[in-house]
């Protein structure tokens, strides 16, 4: 072919995201549309987890500051329904069970009272935490097989090339791009389902981190203030 034809032949060849896809290998295309369906997916994890976290965090938010306005334990622990979608909630009406039983018996177990009452908030945090974690495995996954699957049609793309040159006989660009560009979008495609993914378990496993803490400190806050009033009582009665 004459070399100065060539750039005429690239320029009139369609390297379009469509094209490429169209022109790729069977294996490639299964390649891209994995890593379309992970992107997809981890988008929607994102979104989700994103309006659950943040959902979350605001919810407590206004349940600490109804907790702290100095309202009595019992009317607190009456208005507060462990299936609510309130996590905080949820943790405290695990304790809130125990002080309820408390009311009803005799003041001088206030100690056992108060341990059983963390036992419950302590698992309750646990709880809400593997529910607020749930999708950050996808996440995970998506971050780091991403680039490999991505790599599959990378190197299955420049196989092609090599193919297309033994068959043709020649390498110039012409018989060369092709395959290199879908060798390209392919990993392209990777990055651009992996990079997201991870940034956004980071973002997302960070959050929750934060927030469990913030519900194990709450807890413990909890745990005091049923202390401090049980042994008020015993001291009345």
């Amino acid at each position: 072919m004459d070399p100065t034809a060539l750039p005429e032949a690239i320029a009139a060849q369609d390297f379009s995201l469509i094209a490429l896809f169209v022109r790729a290998d069977l294996i490639v295309k299964i390649v891209m549309g994995i890593l379309l369906l992970a992107s997809v997916w981890s988008w929607a994890v994102a979104i989700d987890k994103w309006f659950g976290v943040s959902g979350a965090k605001s919810r407590a938010r206004r349940f600490e500051q109804a907790f702290w306005a100095g309202q009595p334990l019992e009317d607190v622990s009456d208005r507060v329904s462990d299936r609510g979608s309130d996590a905080m909630a949820r943790v405290f009406s695990a304790g809130a069970r125990e002080w309820r039983d408390a009311r009803r018996g005799s003041p001088d177990d206030a100690k056992a009272t108060v341990d059983r009452a963390r036992a419950q908030m302590d698992v309750a945090v646990n709880r809400e935490t593997l529910r607020m974690e749930s999708g950050l495995s996808t996440l995970a996954i998506i971050a780091s097989s991403s680039p490999f699957i991505g790599l599959l049609g990378t190197v299955i793309g420049i196989m092609n090339s090599f193919r297309d040159i033994a068959a043709r006989g020649e390498t110039n660009l012409t018989v060369v791009a092709p395959g290199i560009a879908e060798a390209l979008f392919a990993t392209a495609m990777g990055l651009a389902a992996a990079i997201p993914a991870l940034i956004f378990y980071n973002k997302f496993s960070g959050e929750i981190s934060a927030f469990s803490e913030r519900l194990a400190n709450f807890a413990q806050e909890v745990s005091l203030r049923l202390s401090r009033r049980l042994n008020d009582r015993g001291a009345a009665s």
